[in-house]
């Protein structure tokens, strides 16, 4: 987390010094390394911050109910009772959402 955000300040300063996209990338993959930013994200920060954003804290994201200690014990408690069931019916037996973390296919 806190070298990702490192990587924000810097592609936020290199903005500040009219470098593109394009001229970042290398810039933070000489200073990170493997620890670098995906190009993808490195295009949208620049982008983001070409564009006017200031803050390089990412933005929060609404929690997912799907995950919570009660779901997750309701879904041990139902493959306890069958180990072999697909991860559609257990969605459709407890009303969870297929794409909540944990039940992804």
């Amino acid at each position: 987390m806190q070298r990702s955000l490192e990587q924000r300040m810097a592609i936020k300063f290199c903005v500040k010094l009219a470098k593109s996209a394009a001229e970042t990338i290398p810039i933070l993959k000489k200073a990170f390394g493997v620890d670098c930013l995906s190009d993808r994200q490195i295009f949208r920060w620049h982008k983001a911050f070409a564009e006017g954003r200031e803050d390089v804290n990412d933005e929060k994201r609404a929690g997912s109910t799907s995950s919570s200690d009660d779901n997750v014990e309701r879904v041990r408690d139902l493959l306890n009772t069958d180990h072999r069931l697909s991860v559609r019916l257990i969605s459709e037996t407890l009303d969870i959402t297929k794409l909540s973390k944990g039940l992804n296919p």
